[in-house]
């Protein structure tokens, strides 16, 4: 027979008699992993940018009063959008460099105060730049073939690119000059990826996929949110807002569309400046399979989601993100409620890119982030979306009283939430790999998060719950 061995605590483990005048237990100081990026960063970029729409939404005011010799009109424009990238980005680049003083980490690789000799450091920077200018001419050659790249809305990321191509090759010469001098290791993945082309030296196949993932990241990302920039800057600023603040709707509209629009332009910012000086270069991009499919699911022209033409989509007899104001129209407290609740939501979103600062991206490791919702919870955009999502549309509640719609539309929006579900445990997978810090900042969330710690208590208890397979009795 197999038995079961009971194991009991060592006997240092009880208190023996404590008498009255024990010493009262005190409980162990549990404090959360420092995160890598100062929390005032984003908010700076979020002041500014918030001046930044104000001063478009009310450029006609300002002529008037000011007298300015411009036509007094909103800035609405690709242009006014694309310089909101710049007015937030500087507050948030000054005061990382200024304040927090990253280029003195440790992490960027650099060493300020041994600055090599240029003639000891031009073999090596002839070699990065030309994997640099290959790795440019790759992607370049990537947009070409993808055909919606140059119809649409991403139009304007095309052009926008095409414009800084010829700056960005002057430019990068003096840079990679410089910044090979102090390095601590200037043969990164660009350089062996160099290497392999001029074939001169020996070279790493590991670093160059690694330099070949963050470039794919940023060549990708960097266009979608070039593109989806200008159209939600135009969609706050063009209105007039007066109109907005006659109903729960639409003050919930206003601030939505504010919410995103703080997305889009500071989690743009994160991808352009992905730069070791500022310690926000791409430490590493996501290696595993599963986690690019999963994210790339989400986006165009990958995307599952979105329009009728898409597999998942989810709002067949609903007015769209906009059924909440249906359902709950006949009831004004509820529509307040509702609409609370989904600024909110979409609130949370936004502050989960703000506290990124400078370093927002997919699919990669930029260091370990757990302020602002990230001490609440490892993916608080993920959860807020999904859940924005399910509360404005109501997928269950249509229009045309089918309940195959309403079944086929759950079961829809239920497997985009699973794919999130999918992006989230394939980005702790890669994280958990890369950094001992990550590592304590998962445990300490699965102790103290305000959610994750719940949810990680409700999975233990249902393991627990299982019937455990016993072996049979030996004959």
């Amino acid at each position: 027979m197999i038995r079961r061995i009971a194991r009991y605590p060592p006997l240092n483990h009880f208190r023996l008699n404590p008498g009255p005048m024990s010493e009262p237990r005190t409980r162990t100081a549990d404090p959360r992993p420092g995160s890598d990026v100062s929390a005032v960063v984003g908010w700076l970029g979020l002041g500014a940018l918030t001046v930044w729409v104000m001063v478009c939404h009310f450029w006609p005011e300002l002529v008037t009063a000011l007298g300015l010799p411009s036509r007094a009109e909103r800035l609405t424009g690709p242009n006014a959008a694309l310089a909101g990238l710049v007015v937030c980005a500087a507050p948030m680049v000054l005061w990382s460099v200024l304040v927090d003083k990253v280029h003195r980490r440790a992490s960027t690789g650099i060493d300020w105060d041994s600055p090599r000799p240029l003639s000891e450091v031009a073999d090596i920077s002839i070699t990065k730049l030309a994997g640099l200018w290959a790795t440019w001419a790759l992607i370049a050659a990537l947009y070409c073939l993808g055909r919606w790249y140059w119809d649409g809305p991403y139009q304007i990321s095309m052009d926008v690119l095409s414009a800084a191509a010829v700056p960005l090759f002057v430019l990068s010469v003096p840079y990679v000059l410089w910044l090979d001098r102090v390095l601590v290791n200037p043969r990164d993945g660009c350089w062996h990826f160099g290497a392999m082309l001029i074939g001169r030296e020996p070279f790493d196949p590991q670093q160059i996929w690694h330099h070949l993932r963050a470039w794919a990241v940023k060549g990708f990302f960097t266009a979608f949110m070039i593109m989806i920039v200008p159209g939600g800057f135009a969609n706050l600023v063009t209105p007039d807002w007066s109109g907005f603040f006659t109903s729960p709707p639409g003050i919930a509209t206003l601030l939505i569309t504010l919410m995103f629009v703080i997305d889009e332009q500071i989690g743009s910012v994160g991808y352009i400046l992905t730069m070791k000086p500022l310690d926000a270069q791409i430490r590493s991009a996501n290696p595993y399979l599963a986690g690019w499919l999963a994210a790339l699911l989400c986006y165009p022209p990958f995307q599952l989601m979105g329009g009728p033409d898409r597999p998942l989509y989810y709002l067949y007899g609903v007015p769209g993100d906009e059924n909440w104001m249906r359902v709950l129209g006949d009831y004004p407290a509820m529509l307040w409620i509702w609409a609370a609740l989904l600024v909110v939501l979409t609130g949370i979103y936004a502050w989960a890119t703000v506290a990124f600062g400078i370093r927002f991206s997919n699919l990669t490791y930029r260091g370990v982030l757990t302020n602002g919702p990230y001490a609440f919870t490892r993916h608080p955009a993920y959860l807020s979306k999904n859940l924005f999502w399910w509360c404005a549309s109501m997928p269950f509640l249509v229009e045309t009283g089918s309940l195959v719609d309403s079944i086929r539309n759950a079961f829809f929006l239920g497997c985009v939430s699973a794919i999130y579900f999918w992006r989230a445990k394939t980005e702790e997978k890669h994280l958990l790999g890369e950094d001992p810090k990550y590592r304590e900042y998962y445990a300490w969330m699965e102790r103290n998060g305000l959610i994750t710690s719940g949810f990680h208590r409700l999975g233990v208890a249902l393991k627990s719950r299982r019937p455990v397979l016993q072996p049979h009795p030996a004959e």
